[in-house]
């Protein structure tokens, strides 16, 4: 008689196998390079991680049993778990390819399959070793405002005021989010604090079936094979120390995915997260910031524990921590130099010779970058930002006193906005934008307003941009101060000159 299987809103537990031929196993330990393979298969053999990391092992034989091992086995299996461990060490000593340890591990020692709690070390091995192979979008988690009494359709509203923050703790928040899961969804949740950041990952591994046993992990298609687990998806959730902010990462899959499945288990987890922190008359909100990157030191930097949240760009000088100078010090400053060195400095001075034009122009140039990027945007500082995209909404300036009028009627201007066809950067806005209050058009209809997108890409975006101005290509003088970085966004709407939503520069 087959045993019966029951729908459970349960979660996959981190005991479940997954078959050590499944493609989508082979093609995830392919990734990691032979020191990380080696290491991850170490962890694997501590003690604390042996409930769910249990290697194959040689079966006991009896004292008389006098028939001989497979001589076929590739890999003959260990004895006892010292035993592979010892391989695995001298395995560090010794030179190899990459290939050879994978296949010990997939075909010898672990031929059993992989525990979906190893899958997970495996996935957050790679993260350490590929910090940038994720892209995160930043939210702020905000405090709602309290309903009023009788209001049961009210839509509460973020308290901008407020200052409280939710308590987390993981267990809980699991539980919590657990119930905003759907029932045909089960997922595996696994958390990982990196050593290169200050912050702590949740990884959520989401598959389509009603089983949380093996029957979750693979079925049967139509000529009866058993097929691996395609139709899971992977996201990351990162909770940085001591900021009220989230990111999080887009659903990756195993087998092919549309945008729309990726976005849908995107809005679902941004949905669930701030139910889950929510408490009995303590609720919160995501709320977008407009930041996207690939670099986490940088959305830290950005969205994160430190002083530089609101004080990006030139503005970074006060929030270093070096530098204490302040004219409200009460302590009176170092004392000047005396007169002999004064006048020494002097007579090096004179005796140096006059700067040419050019040569005071670079000067020049190299004194404006430094006063409008502050401490930000060198290349070196590891904090670069890949992808950076505005939309100017500001009317063609005069031209000799008179303003450039739109040619198309009302008519037309309304059938050309409504057919256009919107593209993700200017949904990405609306969203960005629909939390704020819009603020009365003051300028004219009728001016054209031509519609310019400016999109800036490189490894570090900000850096270049200083750059150019330290060439003096660009006017760091006149040049507008969204295109410093000080705005702490990645995508935006320009309008009077200064990032929409944003109310100025660096806020």
């Amino acid at each position: 008689m087959s045993r019966l299987s029951i729908a459970t809103k349960s979660r996959l537990p981190s005991s479940l196998r997954v078959e050590s031929t499944n493609t989508a196993v082979v093609k995830a330990i392919s990734r990691l390079s032979r020191e990380a393979l080696i290491l991850l298969a170490l962890d694997w053999l501590d003690g604390p991680s042996l409930a769910y990391t249990a290697p194959y092992l040689s079966p006991p034989r009896a004292d008389d049993d006098e028939t001989p091992e497979d001589s076929a086995d590739l890999y003959p299996p260990c004895k006892s778990i010292e035993e592979l461990h010892d391989l695995y060490t001298d395995l560090q000593q010794q030179r190899g390819s990459r290939r050879d340890v994978v296949s010990r591990i997939l075909e010898g020692d672990w031929r059993h399959g992989l525990t979906l709690y190893q899958l997970a070390m495996i996935d957050f091995a790679y993260l350490d070793e590929h910090p940038t192979s994720q892209k995160w979008t930043a939210y702020k988690i905000q405090p709602l405002n309290l309903p009023t009494k009788d209001a049961d359709d009210e839509i509460l509203k973020a308290d901008e005021k407020s200052l409280n923050l939710p308590r987390f703790h993981p267990s809980t928040f699991l539980q919590s989010l657990q119930e905003q899961v759907l029932p045909d969804i089960k997922a595996h949740y696994h958390f990982s604090r990196p050593k290169k950041f200050p912050l702590l990952l949740l990884r959520i591994f989401a598959i389509e079936s009603p089983y949380n046993t093996d029957l979750a992990l693979s079925g049967l298609n139509g000529s009866g094979n058993s097929t691996s687990f395609h139709s899971s998806r992977t996201i990351y959730l990162a909770f940085p120390d001591g900021s009220p902010a989230l990111y999080i990462t887009r659903a990756q899959a195993t087998g092919p995915i549309s945008h729309g499945e990726s976005k849908s288990l995107h809005s679902l987890i941004a949905n669930g997260v701030p139910q889950a922190l929510s408490r009995p008359r303590e609720r919160y909100t995501l709320k977008p910031t407009s930041l996207v990157s690939r670099n986490l030191e940088a959305l830290l930097d950005k969205r994160g524990p430190g002083r530089s949240n609101a004080a990006g760009g030139g503005w970074s000088i006060y929030a270093n921590e070096k530098d204490k100078k302040s004219p409200l010090d009460t302590l009176l400053p170092t004392p000047p130099l005396s007169r002999e060195s004064s006048s020494n400095a002097e007579t090096a001075q004179k005796r140096s010779r006059p700067l040419s034009q050019h040569e005071r122009a670079a000067k020049r140039a190299k004194t404006v970058a430094e006063a409008r990027f502050g401490n930000s945007g060198i290349v070196s500082d590891g904090k670069g930002i890949e992808r950076f995209e505005i939309i100017m909404q500001d009317p063609y300036p005069a031209i000799d006193g008179l303003f450039v009028q739109d040619s198309e009627d009302e008519d037309d201007r309304r059938n050309r906005q409504t057919d256009r066809r919107r593209s993700k950067i200017d949904a990405a806005l609306r969203q960005a934008l629909g939390d704020g209050e819009e603020e009365e058009d003051e300028i004219d209809p009728t001016r054209w307003t031509p519609i310019v997108r400016i999109n800036f890409q490189g490894p570090h975006v900000f850096a270049g941009i200083r750059q150019l101005v330290e060439a003096g290509i660009v006017d760091g003088e006149r040049m507008p101060g969204w295109m410093t970085g000080e705005d702490g966004v990645t995508t935006g709407v320009v309008k009077n000159g200064l990032i929409r939503g944003h109310k100025g520069s660096g806020l």
